[in-house]
């Protein structure tokens, strides 16, 4: 079994008509993707910039340490 040469045979013809219908659906999906995807307005969020710490959580924090200390250092 022999391959033919696709420039010689003229099977050429279909490899750029299946080529240029691939980039033809890929520009078509990319303009249909930009104009039905609507951007919506985003309010600007705005954080709170303020430190509000109870007294009793700082007691609590100060006074439980979070990790223990070995009595003896190896």
């Amino acid at each position: 079994m022999t391959i033919n040469n696709p420039f010689t045979s003229g099977q050429i013809k279909n490899y750029i008509l299946l080529y240029a219908s691939i980039v033809v659906i890929m520009i078509l999906f990319f303009i249909a993707s930009t104009l039905f995807n609507d951007i919506k307005d985003l309010d600007k969020k705005v954080f709170n910039t303020e430190v509000k710490k109870s007294k009793e959580v700082i007691k609590e924090e100060e006074s439980t340490p979070k990790f223990k200390l070995l009595d003896k250092a190896y």
